[in-house]
């Protein structure tokens, strides 16, 4: 059981841990090298796609979806996926994507003369499943050492959800302590007499089959 319980707590804030990440704006400094479009028909990777542009059709099992190619001041390509994220999950109310896509066009540039820019973003990139995290702004920036702007936002949200679940983990304590803990006492103990009768039971069976015994 006690296996159970911390495997169970462990893959719960595995969870959590993971959908923050995923939610979560970052920031990278890159170097845009071009900008496409594709069409895109999501299979089973399609719980990490947006949806399509607003105004557009909703139930389009194909869409045409723009992509932003990039390398890292480490050199490392990436790829950014540019859709709306419309009024749904996650709650960037993005309606830019067309505009985000001609910054980017425009922010194009060569090894021999880069320009760099910071793409901040969500999601995660896994080559094996097609996922590519979803840009949802860009800006210039001053070279490959420039600094990224404090996660404030993250800060607040974190810190937001830490006192939440402190909050209800605190009300939790008090509750379990004045109302489940003495139920389960006395269930404890009326199992114990429960146990402790029976047992007194039996010894007198015992006693009686022994007596028995003896007077034959």
């Amino acid at each position: 059981m006690f296996y159970v319980k911390w495997g169970f707590i462990i893959t719960l804030w595995a969870l959590i841990g993971s959908v923050f990440h995923y939610t979560l704006p970052q920031v990278d400094i890159v170097r845009v090298t071009d900008t496409y479009e594709k069409r895109i028909d999501p299979g089973e990777n399609r719980w990490f796609w947006a949806q399509a542009d607003a105004g557009t059709n909703a139930n389009a099992t194909s869409r045409d979806v723009f992509f932003i190619q990039s390398r890292r001041v480490d050199d490392k390509v990436m790829v950014y996926r540019n859709e709306d994220t419309g009024w749904g999950w996650p709650p960037y109310f993005k309606f830019d994507t067309s505009n985000l896509q001609a910054e980017a066009a425009d922010a194009k540039s060569t090894a021999s003369d880069p320009q760099y820019v910071a793409i901040r973003h969500y999601g995660w990139r896994l080559e094996f499943f097609t996922i590519f995290p979803n840009a949802i702004s860009l800006w210039f920036v001053d070279g490959p050492d420039a600094s990224k702007p404090l996660p404030w936002l993250n800060t607040l949200i974190l810190g937001g959800f830490a006192a939440i679940f402190f909050g209800i983990w605190t009300r939790w304590r008090r509750f379990r302590q004045a109302r489940i803990d003495p139920k389960l006492e006395e269930i404890q103990d009326n199992w114990e007499a429960v146990e402790d009768t029976f047992a007194e039971k039996r010894g007198r069976l015992r006693r009686w089959w022994a007596a028995k015994r003896r007077g034959y």
